[in-house]
């Protein structure tokens, strides 16, 4: 259940990944659907040959191209617009002309609970993720981890400037590039940007900076699901006695085959903002919550509960995001993860995470089935038999001694 869920989770933020180096392809003047094809391509040739050594050895040059690119576009890009007071002015003409009441360089009122829950929601989700443990486990020591840990605040700062790009581009006069669709593409603002502000060479380090930062977690993301399909639903039901060439054959194919899920996610949900992608992905992810995180504080929630509260969270929340509409691109399906409360029946404007709104569902469901299990036969603690049981009866192992045991007489331990 937990794999197959962080499978399906994780596609979108692939797709997240594939959208920001198509971008930058289309700025470069590759037109059609090819940039979603050669980024497919090079995210397939990039994993499936060198596994997880590839990203984890280029990691260091996308922190510090991301570092460069945006510390220098937020310092030199407002300088040749005027200053900020230029580009925050420019920002609020244009929104004060939309017929959108949200639009606006500060929220709304009844924007301000469906940000905050979106914020909490995220950072809820950001660790459940499958590539979060691959890049633990990775690692070469518990020291590393400590450092990325200290540094983690800076780079996520760095990477709330991105925010600004997108008024820059407004103050800048950026107008997106068309897709495939037809449509305005949105996703080549900021490529746009760098190509309009930033002289030749440096635009070039600014499109490797976005195709890079993208490329890594891409590749990390799709390794990561490839396992968890791997060791969690290939050696546990269909091969037990798999030897590691076999497994090492089977991650190579599932990471295709996640890749490929990826484009079809973009194919048909198409969204008007990539950041909806990520966004669509927590929602799903989050509903492991209750297994994989509470699960390691407490037993108090009974197995068929959390399987059941798992069950509830994943339909309601695909259920609310089918039922989302966007009234900007006219989709009336998988429109974003922002769920208006007056589909339930409350006079306000106001939107709520829908990964928040089925988690409490998740949760109230998981409690209630639990406290009713635990009242019946079925059970899944320790019972007292298990304390009486001696060595030599059924399902009794010796276990390895370790080795400050081998020095103990047998007799002694």
């Amino acid at each position: 259940m937990i794999a197959v869920t962080g499978i399906v989770a994780t596609m979108p933020y692939i797709a997240l990944q594939l959208v920001g180096i198509g971008a930058v392809m289309r700025t470069m003047g590759i037109p059609g659907e090819w940039p979603l094809i050669i980024a497919f391509v090079i995210l397939a040739a990039y994993t499936y040959q060198s596994g997880l050594r590839a990203p984890a050895l280029i990691a260091f040059v996308k922190d510090t191209l991301i570092y460069i690119v945006v510390l220098v576009a937020v310092i030199y890009i407002p300088i040749k617009l005027g200053g900020f007071g230029d580009i925050f002015g420019a920002a609020d003409k244009k929104f004060a002309a939309s017929p959108a009441p949200t639009d606006g360089t500060l929220l709304a009122d009844p924007q301000v609970l469906g940000y905050s829950t979106l914020a909490f929601g995220s950072a809820l989700a950001l660790f459940l993720y499958p590539h979060s443990i691959t890049g633990l486990l990775a690692t070469r020591s518990r020291d590393t981890i400590r450092r990325n840990m200290a540094a983690l605040p800076a780079y996520s700062f760095v990477l709330g400037l991105l925010a600004l790009l997108g008024l820059m581009a407004i103050a800048a006069g950026v107008t997106p590039l068309t897709g495939a669709n037809g449509k305005p593409d949105v996703n080549t603002v900021v490529p746009l940007l760098f190509d309009k502000m930033f002289p030749d060479w440096f635009a070039g380090v600014a499109f490797a900076a976005i195709g890079i930062g993208a490329l890594v977690p891409a590749a990390i993301m799709s390794i990561a699901a490839a396992n968890l399909f791997t060791r969690n639903i290939y050696k546990e039901y269909l091969k037990r006695d798999a030897t590691p060439a076999q497994e090492a054959r089977v991650s190579r194919l599932t990471s295709l085959v996640v890749k490929a899920g990826a484009i079809v996610v973009i194919l048909v949900l198409d969204p008007q903002f990539s950041i909806d992608l990520q966004l669509i992905g927590g929602v799903i992810i989050v509903q492991t919550l209750p297994a994989v995180a509470i699960g390691l504080y407490t037993r108090a929630l009974h197995a068929w509960g959390l399987i059941a509260g798992w069950a509830v969270g994943m339909i309601a929340g695909f259920y609310m995001l089918y039922d989302t509409p966007n009234a900007v691109t006219g989709r009336a399906h998988f429109g974003g993860a922002q769920y208006a409360l007056s589909n339930f029946g409350i006079d306000t404007k106001t939107t709520v995470y829908t990964g928040i709104i089925a988690l409490a569902l998740n949760l109230i469901v998981a409690i209630v089935v639990s406290l009713f299990v635990r009242g019946r036969t079925l059970e899944d603690r320790t019972s007292p038999d298990d304390y009486e049981v001696e060595a030599g009866e059924p399902g009794v192992r010796d276990l390895p001694a370790t080795p400050d045991e081998t020095a103990v007489p047998a007799g002694q331990r």
